[in-house]
């Protein structure tokens, strides 16, 4: 066909098959020897983006833009928060600079994502990889903008950061304060509705679903806020209350209401929570997601 024809109907119209797969096999978890390693969680981010790119060329532009046109995660990670949280007046650039800045500053930052990263490809069944966490798991994306928020708060910077957790809060629907101090390994599973106090402190492992708060008794000041220790899971729709501790490897039942302090190991659950016996074992519900264990103890219900 010449230049300046009118295209014309195809008589055999043409069969398109789906776009072939990126070669490039995806491990799901990184091997034991580095299992916190930044280089090899990146590198299967971008393989996947790649496989991803390849596979649906609508997301081809994004995932070049958010992921394959970067040299690292913490760039990549900066960017992408960036673009999501930016505002009419609280311009992109402005806040990639302050991503990069503090993502490059504090190494534990990079280290505590990457942990995150494992933790939702690990735990979450829907996870279908490192990018799908990175991109979309807006939990993700909110506890890491925590984090710098928090730096900024430690920094003294308390109106930047104050300001930074306000578009968490309206973008993400999470709202978590500058000073409250997340651990690593953490998943907020959903996240929708989840709130954690000022004088809050998360461990390390820990997995939140969503509409869990984390609050005061509404009375309290100073030191006021839960303080949830290493492997603790927290089930949909409970709530903690006041300068509690809970134990490490503990679990809150979905929907609980607790205002005591909860032994580690010891399950909590109902409204007001009462405690159920202790587990033994290596097993941490935080990672393990076991979620309906203790219900023989509690109620004559059975699944």
């Amino acid at each position: 066909m010449t230049a300046g024809q009118p295209l014309r109907d195809d008589p055999q119209p043409r069969r398109h098959s789906p776009p072939a797969l990126h070669p490039t096999i995806v491990p799901s978890y990184p091997p034991p020897e580095s299992d916190a390693d930044e280089s090899w969680v990146w590198s299967q981010i971008k393989a996947e983006a790649r496989r991803d790119a390849d596979a649906e060329p609508a997301l081809a532009s994004f995932l070049y833009a958010t992921v394959l046109s970067h040299p690292s995660l913490d760039r990549s990670l900066a960017f992408h928060l960036a673009n999501k949280l930016c505002s009419s007046t609280l311009l992109s650039t402005l806040l990639y600079d302050l991503f990069v800045a503090s993502l490059s500053a504090h190494p534990t930052l990079r280290e505590a994502a990457v942990a995150d990263l494992l933790a939702a490809r690990s735990r979450d069944p829907a996870c279908v990889g490192f990018s799908h966490c990175l991109l979309n798991y807006k939990g993700f994306l909110a506890i890491q903008a925590q984090r710098v928020a928090h730096v900024l708060w430690a920094q003294n910077r308390r109106a930047l950061a104050l300001a930074l957790q306000s578009r968490v809060a309206e973008v993400f629907a999470v709202d978590i304060h500058p000073a409250a101090k997340i651990g690593k390994g953490v998943l907020l599973d959903h996240a929708t509705g989840v709130v954690i106090g000022e004088t809050a402190v998360v461990g390390d492992n820990v997995s939140i679903l969503h509409h869990v708060t984390l609050g005061g008794t509404g009375k309290a000041v100073g030191d006021r806020h839960p303080k949830i220790g290493d492997g603790v899971l927290i089930g949909a729709g409970a709530t903690i209350l006041g300068n509690v501790r809970i134990g490490a490897g503990a679990k809150i039942g979905a929907g609980s209401l607790v205002l005591i302090e909860v032994p580690p190991r010891s399950t909590a659950v109902g409204n007001p929570a009462r405690l159920l016996g202790g587990k033994k074992g290596d097993d941490m519900p935080g990672e393990s997601m076991d979620h309906t264990s203790f219900i023989q103890q509690w109620s004559d219900y059975t699944i």
